[in-house]
C-alpha cells in the first residue's frame, strides 16, 4: 500500500514538473499569468509530497521580501535618476562604439555579479536595456546573454546567488574546507570563458548606434507598474520556494546513485527548479572535485533555459515585459548549445 502511495505520489510530482515545463509555451493564458500559475504548481507539490509545515509557510512568506525590497527600491531610483544612467550609457557609446558598450555591459556586470549580487546585477542590466535602441527581439537576446553572464559571474563568491551560499556552506568541513574563495579556484577557469563568450554575441548585436542623446525628459514608468512588479516578483519567488520544496522527494529519488554524466542533463530541471534546491541535495563533501565542477557547469547552464530557472531571468523578463515563448525562443539553442560543449569539454578534461 505504501509503496503505490509513493508511485502515485512521484507520478504526481512528474506531472507537476512537466506542466511547468510546457504549459507556459502551449497555453497562452498560462504565460501571461506565469507568476499565478507557478504558485499553483508550488502550492500542489508541497501539498502531494505532504510537506507543509510552519517552517516552510514562513520561509515562502518571509525569502522574497529581500530580492522584493531590492526590485521596489531600485525601481525607484531608477525612476528619479534613469536620466544619469542613459547620459552615462550614452558617453560609453560614443568613447567605444556600440559593440564595445554591448561587450562590457554583458562582461562586466556578469563578472561583479559575484560582489553585487545577481539581484542587482540584473537590475542595472535591464535599466540599461531599457535605454537602447534596439527591437523588442534583440532586447530579449541581450538579456538572455546578460543573464547567462549573471549566472556564471555571481557562482564565483558565496554572497553573488543562492546556489553559491549552500554549496559553500555544504563544503566547508572536509575535505574542501571551502572558504570564501573556494568556487573561485575551483570554477573560474570555466567561468571566464563563459563571460567573454556571452559579451561576445552580445557584442555582435552593436552594428549601428544603439543609444541617443538624452534629453533629460526620460519616459521614466509609474510608481503604479513598479509596484506591481515588486509584487510579481515577490509571487514568483514565493513560487519558487514552494516548488522547490514540493519537488525535493521526486528530485533526491531521481538523482540517487546517478553518475556525473547522468546528472549533468538531470539537472536540466534546474530550468524550471530553482538551482539551489537540486545543489542542496546533490552537494555534499563526498563528492570528488570532478563531479562537483560537472554538477555545479550543468546548474549554471540550465538555469539560464527558461525564466524561472534563475531570479535574473526573473527580473529582467519582469522588467523588460519578456514572455515565456519568447524568452525560450532565445536562450534554448545558445543554453543547450553551450551545455553540449560544456559536457564535452568536462568530459575529455575531467
Amino acid at each position: 500500500m505504501e509503496q503505490n502511495i509513493s508511485v502515485l505520489v512521484m507520478t504526481l510530482l512528474s506531472l507537476i514538473v512537466l506542466a511547468a515545463l510546457t504549459l507556459p509555451f502551449l497555453v497562452h493564458k498560462v504565460e501571461e499569468e506565469l507568476e499565478i500559475f507557478l504558485l499553483v504548481c508550488g502550492l500542489a507539490a508541497v501539498t502531494v509530497s505532504s510537506a507543509w509545515s510552519g517552517h516552510l509557510v514562513a520561509e515562502a512568506l518571509k525569502e522574497p521580501v529581500a530580492i522584493t525590497a531590492a526590485v521596489l527600491v531600485l525601481g525607484v531610483l531608477f525612476k528619479r535618476f534613469g536620466h544619469l544612467i542613459a547620459h552615462m550609457v550614452h558617453a560609453v557609446e560614443v568613447k567605444t562604439g556600440p559593440k564595445t558598450l554591448l561587450f562590457l555591459t554583458v562582461f562586466i556586470i556578469g563578472l561583479f555579479s559575484s560582489v553585487l549580487t545577481a539581484i542587482i546585477a540584473a537590475l542595472i542590466t535591464a535599466e540599461i536595456i531599457k535605454l537602447l535602441d534596439i527591437s523588442a527581439r534583440e532586447k530579449t537576446r541581450l538579456a538572455v546573454y546578460a543573464c547567462f553572464a549573471i549566472g556564471f559571474g555571481a557562482i564565483l563568491t558565496p554572497i553573488g546567488e543562492p546556489l553559491s551560499t549552500i554549496v559553500v556552506a555544504k563544503l566547508k568541513g572536509d575535505p574542501y574546507n571551502a572558504d570564501f574563495f573556494f568556487l573561485l579556484r575551483l570554477m573560474g577557469v570555466w567561468i571566464l570563458p563563459a563571460l567573454v563568450l556571452f559579451a561576445a554575441l552580445a557584442a555582435r548585436m552593436g552594428k549601428k548606434n544603439i543609444t541617443s542623446e538624452p534629453t533629460g525628459k526620460s519616459e521614466a514608468e509609474p510608481y503604479k507598474q513598479i509596484f506591481i512588479r515588486a509584487g510579481k516578483v515577490y509571487m514568483f519567488v514565493a513560487a519558487l520556494i514552494l516548488l522547490g520544496d514540493g519537488l525535493k522527494p521526486l528530485a533526491a529519488r531521481t538523482i540517487t546513485h546517478l553518475s556525473k554524466y547522468a546528472l549533468y542533463w538531470i539537472n536540466s530541471l534546474s530550468a524550471v527548479l530553482d538551482n539551489a534546491t537540486l545543489a542542496s541535495i546533490e552537494i555534499m563533501p563526498s563528492l570528488p572535485k570532478e563531479t562537483l565542477v560537472f554538477l555545479l557547469a550543468s546548474l549554471i547552464l540550465a538555469g539560464g533555459l527558461l525564466i524561472p530557472g534563475n531570479i535574473p531571468n526573473i527580473i529582467c523578463a519582469s522588467k523588460l515585459g519578456i514572455k515565456s515563448r519568447e524568452w525560450a525562443r532565445e536562450a534554448l539553442p545558445v543554453g543547450l548549445a553551450m551545455m553540449v560543449v560544456y559536457f564535452i569539454v568536462l568530459s575529455i578534461v575531467l
